[in-house]
């Protein structure tokens, strides 16, 4: 008996950080999701910001070429109180972002708010109320050492949860580079402008 083939899309969603960044990639066959690798780069232990952009652009770099993801999604940097953290967050989260466009990947940001929010239902959740209900949507337990990877994780559901809802199909006219705007939608409608 054959089945009906339902499409494979890989997605990696990325929460960025200059001290470690989080990461989860997930295999969605129709509205079937699984978990395919999941982890943390610890960058610490690196001198200075700028080995610590490097480190994360060779990191994001080789899971896209082990894993061939068709899209990311990745979290935007929130407002903090200081603006030197938050310019080097926005550094690395710009990293992430180039090594998945120098290899052509549709990129959808998302807030944390709204990640919570489509995982658990709160846009106030905490982390643990994030993995627990992640390890309910996956059916298998996450271990606790990669606590920093859910939100990797979180951020990969999100963007297929929204990515396959009726409002997004209703706006997206067939091309996936315009889905929710993002950087790659920006690249592709203003070829002109980039360098």
């Amino acid at each position: 008996m054959q089945q009906a083939d339902a499409t494979e899309k890989v997605i990696i969603g990325v929460d960025p950080g200059t001290q470690v960044m989080g990461y989860g990639v997930i295999s969605v066959k129709g509205q079937q999701i699984t978990l395919v690798q999941y982890g943390v780069i610890h960058l610490s232990k690196y001198t200075t910001h700028e080995l610590k952009l490097k480190k994360i652009f060779e990191r994001i770099s080789q899971l896209i070429d082990d894993y061939l993801p068709d899209e990311m999604a990745i979290e935007d940097p929130f407002y903090g109180k200081n603006p030197q953290s938050m310019l080097k967050l926005g550094r690395a989260q710009g990293v992430a972002m180039a090594a998945a466009l120098a290899r052509d990947i549709p990129i959808v940001e998302y807030s944390p708010k709204k990640v919570k929010q489509s995982v658990t239902g709160s846009g106030a959740a905490s982390k643990e109320q994030v993995a627990y209900m992640l390890e309910k949507i996956l059916k298998m337990e996450l271990s606790k050492e990669f606590m920093d990877a859910t939100d990797g994780i979180a951020i990969a559901i999100c963007h297929h949860y929204h990515a396959n809802s009726p409002a997004a199909a209703a706006s997206s006219s067939g091309s996936k580079k315009s889905k929710k705007g993002g950087w790659g939608a920006f690249v592709s409608e203003n070829p002109g402008r980039i360098k």
